[in-house]
């Protein structure tokens, strides 16, 4: 009798147990109270290490200070950026872009990453709340915006760092960088007098007629280092692509200087007749926008415009913008993505002005 009784009360402890375990496995995981940069008050998980990136602004400033934590990518990177960026993103399963042109996010595979949250970093967008809150209705997990543009960047990075497990010493660190910078583009733009202000006409696209103007996302570098845009158009866009001008707009802006993107036709601007009267291609003062592993200047507008203030800075102002920039491409290539930029790979990124 003894015997069957502790049987009874061994099985009994078992199934207590087994409950208590079950209990605990359903537990809901412990949550910390998260205002976002559109006033929205979110529950994110107290213990977070499994992000995924809205878009691409998202993916690359989340790549750099825990890449480790990301679940997904909004694209796959090319093959020209493998070297430069944390391998870890090169499997991820690729998710697209929740704004923009490329306007693109898979709810799909984005529910099969296994993200404890999404996170949009970048620019302020109209209705921006609606439809975050949308987005997470339908996901069911956590969405937050933090704002990102050059002006809120460093602040981005240090609340990254809290709310990113054991990431505050490391978002911090990304922090003081883009701060330090920030202030030294203003504090050298405000010695520049108005009658030396350069104009610039920042090109993308193959044609070189597609510009981002004045007042755009995309050409926060041009306003903030002291440079005046000259393309002034009404209806600024502020997609990648910007807004496409014509050629009798082009020399109406005539600017001091002309910038262009990768695979443009910078290499054969000054055989082409209909821009070489143009008096950056007559004086020779046209530029190929490094391009590795994103564009310098923008596009998208993300921790790459950080580099493209010294860059530009240095090209554009260099008694100013005193630097050496092979040294400070090298640094933030190691600071950003912990990858350590030869003289020979920095002197071809740096090396393209002028049809050179």
């Amino acid at each position: 009798m003894k015997r069957y009784i502790s049987l009874l009360l061994a099985a009994a402890l078992l199934l207590c147990l087994a409950g208590c375990a079950a209990q605990a496995a359903q537990a809901p995981e412990p949550t910390v109270s998260f205002t976002d940069s559109c006033g929205r008050t979110v529950a994110l998980p107290k213990t977070l290490t499994r992000v995924a990136p809205s878009g691409a602004v998202a993916t690359m400033l989340l790549a750099t200070i825990a890449p480790e934590y990301l679940v997904s990518v909004n694209a796959t990177p090319s093959s020209s950026q493998y070297k430069y960026l944390p391998q870890e993103l090169l499997s991820l399963p690729t998710t697209g872009q929740m704004y923009g042109s490329k306007s693109t996010l898979n709810l799909e595979t984005l529910l099969a990453c296994g993200a404890q949250a999404v996170i949009d970093l970048g620019d302020k967008k109209d209705n921006m709340a609606a439809d975050l809150d949308e987005l997470q209705k339908k996901l069911g997990i956590p969405v937050i915006f933090i704002e990102a543009d050059l002006a809120h960047m460093a602040e981005a990075y240090r609340t990254l760092g809290s709310l990113l497990s054991g990431k505050q010493a490391r978002g911090a660190e990304l922090a003081d960088f883009c701060e330090k910078t920030v202030a030294m583009a203003e504090e050298n733009s405000a010695k520049i007098p108005a009658s030396e202000r350069l104009s610039v006409l920042y090109t993308s696209g193959v044609s070189g007629l597609d510009t981002n103007a004045r007042g755009s996302i995309q050409a926060q570098v041009l306003e903030l280092i002291g440079a005046d845009n000259a393309a002034v158009v009404e209806d600024v866009s502020n997609k990648g692509g910007g807004n496409t001008v014509s050629l009798e707009q082009l020399y109406a802006f005539d600017p001091d200087v002309i910038l262009f993107s990768a695979g443009s036709i910078y290499g054969t601007v000054s055989q082409n007749p209909a821009w070489t009267q143009l008096r950056a291609i007559q004086t020779g003062r046209y530029y190929e926008i490094p391009s590795l592993p994103y564009n310098w200047m923008s596009n998208p507008p993300s921790l790459n415009m950080i580099l493209g203030i010294w860059w530009a800075g240095n090209l554009l102002y260099p008694d100013v913008y005193d630097c050496d920039m092979t040294e400070k491409a090298q640094e933030i290539f190691r600071l950003f993505w912990g990858y350590a930029l030869s003289d020979s790979e920095a002197a071809q990124l740096l090396g393209r002005e002028a049809g050179a």
